[in-house]
């Protein structure tokens, strides 16, 4: 049986690094009570507001809850809402010595104005064009750097397509990872989505896996979700195909070892987020174990568990730690 306290425990001797697009996600709430007499739109009245840690950043805050040390790898602009971001990440005691600033890019930032728990309007910041010359340098050498001086166990890819993740820079970072023997995860995007060659961990959504192999699979078994691991191995060359399936759980492959596991039952309240806890928890748990069989169960329970909360929430350790008493302690 499965010493899940110990397992838990170890997470503090493990070193990460999280690199992509880290974003700062500012919530305004306010109330409604009149239309504008300029515009058919509503008048908010501003009664609070919120920032949080958003994109690869809110991984990086995953991993940290499960008690790792975490650095952040990535380019932010020199501006007012990267300092708040910064301050945000060291607050959280995630690492921002790594993360960069560029003179030419802004960082990316996205507010949400709510009224009543509804979302009525989203503005975005930001620059998606892939990092110039100078900036792609810039983030290279903080990761060497990184290797180097840090040693981590892992280094995770978080991609959303804003910029950081060029198809070079990915190249570039498994390369220098390999030849230090460390370990690669990637949650990756569809504009990237085959660029992650010789990745450890290649974890995708079922719809993302549909639209980057151009499937249109109905029935989603085991036999199916086997062809697909061949079919992503057969490009990628990657060593563990692990795929999140929504309602239906997770599947997992790593050589001849696969199997399909069913999600447990829960009251889902809100996705977003998901799948950073679910990379997180993943990358932890395999690099403590390579074990992908038990990578994939807890996994999986952290994905629902983090779905039971309204909004984007980083895993709570205590209670992921219960819960696989609860439901792995066999």
């Amino acid at each position: 049986m499965e010493d899940f306290k110990k397992l838990f425990d170890s997470f503090k001797s493990l070193k990460a690094g999280v690199i992509g697009d880290v974003m700062l996600d500012t919530y305004i709430w306010g109330t409604v009570e009149r239309i504008s007499p300029e515009a058919p739109v509503p008048v908010v009245t501003l009664n609070k507001k919120d920032y949080r840690i958003g994109g690869a950043g809110n991984v990086a805050l995953n991993v940290q809850s499960l008690g790792a040390q975490v650095a952040v790898l990535s380019v932010i602009g020199s501006d007012e809402d990267g300092d708040r971001l910064e301050k945000l990440l060291s607050e959280n005691k995630i690492q921002t010595g790594h993360l960069a600033r560029s003179k030419s890019r802004i960082t990316t930032s996205k507010t949400r104005i709510i009224s009543r728990n509804q979302q009525m309007m989203r503005l975005d910041s930001e620059i998606t064009k892939d990092l110039d010359a100078e900036d792609a340098r810039n983030l290279l050498g903080r990761v060497k750097d990184f290797l180097e001086t840090q040693k981590p166990d892992i280094i995770i890819f978080e991609d959303y397509n804003k910029g950081a993740l060029s198809e070079s820079i990915i190249n570039e970072v498994i390369t220098m990872c390999r030849k230090a023997n460390v370990l690669t995860a990637v949650d990756p995007k569809r504009k990237n989505f085959f660029s992650y060659k010789d990745v450890d961990i290649f974890k995708p959504n079922l719809k993302e896996v549909k639209e980057g192999l151009n499937l249109l699979l109905e029935d989603i078994n085991t036999n199916t979700l086997k062809d697909i691991h061949e079919k992503l191995k057969d490009v990628l060359h990657h060593q563990i195909s692990f795929i999140t399936l929504s309602d239906k759980g997770v599947f997992y492959q790593h050589g001849e070892r696969t199997a399909m596991i069913p999600s447990h039952l829960r009251n889902i309240a809100d996705v977003s987020g998901a799948g950073d806890t679910v990379i997180a928890v993943a990358s932890l748990v395999y690099a403590a174990t390579k074990n992908v069989q038990l990578m994939a169960e807890v996994a999986n329970i952290a994905g629902g568990l983090v779905c039971e909360e309204v909004g984007t929430v980083a895993i709570n350790k205590e209670k992921l730690l219960g819960e696989c008493e609860l439901l792995l302690g066999r």
